[in-house]
């Protein structure tokens, strides 16, 4: 067997056993989103619903109000951190995902996308505010952090150091996966795809050498990347916000343009959530339907948003933990959410080919339906998405390398490099099994993971609810 066959075999396999599924009652269950999400609801109950609670203090903490010391250790400020962590989860996700989700579960798909990123609020708050309580830092001043090193040493010392070291390693191999593959290659591949598209197609000089795309944007990752989180955590603070302005705008003006349309798209999606018609599996399908897609979409509990929170500068592990809580809120319940929209109001779910269409050019055509350049709007989205979201990832992939080598910096030094050439690999390469691959990947990252996080549910209990009590008292005071 040659070196692809191989690796396909291997693919599959992998895949088989990360996305393994049950039957019940004609539907299937993929239980690794049960995994996900069952952590979601737990946490939110055991944390007494600090994503209710606590929103008013994340927005205070982001915006600046408690102002970070700056000899406090970290690197990045809160809305830094934050927005590094968004840059890898809102992505192609958002556009192509979420239309996947409502092509298959129809309009009541998008409730139980909102209900998935409230639950995964908690699970992003649990996984950021350990990252930052056992994060190391270095002797010059860098610190490295993320569930690499809490199932290391904070769940080796509760249970036995082998396990934990088991864990730890296990979590930090599928990174440097799910960071070249998804976090890159796909990336790449999807976004100089639309470029092409929007440029005039296959018989362009970019449609025959689609690498170029892909050498453009290694250079542009290699600038920055090169510079570290400070360096990425700049540019990130930037896109994000511009990337989001952009993208909700264009949603925001269909909807105006479809005013009246907007109470009979509401009915549809609560309607279609409770009482789906002509959906495989009825309430459950569309349900898991919508689960599935919002847990792919933000991430939460699949614990990569830990490293780059554990950037952040503070000494208070929590407020880390109530800003990241406002991650899956962007991801989600904003953009994922407006995305959905513009579909249902537009009634591009409905056609005939919704299936067919699926992914991107779903919600292309829901774009194109208003304004006929609209498409190439959403490919200036697209481009920003996945530019964004290969700059976070390489700061993951990086991290767990150094974690593997021993904190060593030479080693994420040659990762970054690494990540670039994949970067030109990934637009011009057929990526069916190497993207089954790592996104089996990122998503076996959730399996240790989570089983850190309920083990070290008390102490993270008390992380939070000593802070915010201390907050309460007026221990802790607001700068501003």
């Amino acid at each position: 067997m040659n070196p692809v066959a191989w690796f396909d075999a291997l693919s599959g396999f992998v895949t088989s056993v990360i996305f393994f599924s049950v039957t019940l009652g004609g539907v299937e269950i993929p239980l690794i989103v049960v995994w996900l999400i069952v952590a979601g609801g737990f946490f939110t109950v055991y944390l007494g619903f600090q994503n209710i609670r606590g929103f008013k203090h994340a927005i205070q903490l982001v915006s600046g109000k408690y102002d970070n010391d700056p000899d406090e250790a970290g690197e990045v400020s809160h809305f830094q951190a934050l927005a590094t962590a968004v840059s890898g989860t809102v992505g192609l996700g958002n556009i192509a995902g979420v239309a996947v989700a409502i092509a298959l579960g129809g309009p009541g798909a998008t409730f139980w996308m909102i209900v998935a990123g409230f639950l995964g609020m908690s699970t992003k708050m649990a996984e950021c505010t350990l990252g930052v309580k056992f994060r190391r830092q270095h002797s010059d001043g860098t610190v490295s952090g993320g569930p690499m090193y809490y199932l290391r040493d904070a769940v080796g010392k509760v249970t036995n150091m082998r396990f934990g070291k088991f864990l730890a390693g296990f979590f930090a191999v599928c990174t440097v996966g799910g960071s070249l593959g998804g976090g890159n290659m796909f990336q790449s591949n999807q976004a100089s795809q639309q470029i092409i598209n929007v440029t005039g197609g296959t018989e362009t000089f970019l449609g025959r050498n689609p690498w170029v795309i892909g050498l453009i944007f290694a250079i542009l990752v290699a600038v920055v990347i090169i510079g570290g989180i400070k360096s990425i955590a700049r540019v990130t603070e930037k896109i994000v916000p511009g990337m989001a302005i952009i993208y909700v705008a264009a949603c925001l003006f269909v909807l105006i343009v479809n005013f009246g349309a907007i109470p009979n798209a509401m009915v549809q999606i609560f309607s279609g959530a409770f009482s789906p018609e002509g959906i495989t599996g009825g309430v459950v399908g569309v349900l898991l339907v919508g689960f599935q897609r919002a847990a792919f979409s933000n991430e939460a509990g699949v614990g990569s948003a830990s490293i780059a929170h554990s950037a952040v500068r503070t000494d208070e592990p929590a407020t880390e933990g109530y800003v990241a809580l406002l991650e899956p809120f962007i991801d989600t319940i904003v953009i994922c959410t407006m995305t959905a929209l513009t579909i249902v109001i537009t009634g591009a779910w409905a056609r005939p080919d919704a299936t067919e269409l699926g992914g991107v050019q779903l919600t292309s055509t829901a774009f194109e339906s208003v304004i006929s350049w609209f498409p190439v709007v959403l490919a200036i989205s697209v481009i920003f998405f996945a530019f964004s979201t290969m700059i976070s990832w390489s700061y993951y992939g990086m991290k767990a390398i150094g974690y593997l080598f021993g904190d060593s910096q030479k080693a994420e030094n040659v990762f970054k490099g690494v990540f670039c050439v994949f970067t030109v690999i990934g637009s011009a390469a057929s990526l069916s099994s190497v993207i089954d691959f790592s996104d089996s990947a990122i998503f076996a990252m959730s399996l240790p993971n989570i089983v850190g996080l309920y083990i070290l549910a008390r102490v993270l209990r008390k992380e939070i609810f000593g802070y915010r009590d201390r907050v309460k008292s007026g221990e802790i005071v607001a700068s501003k």
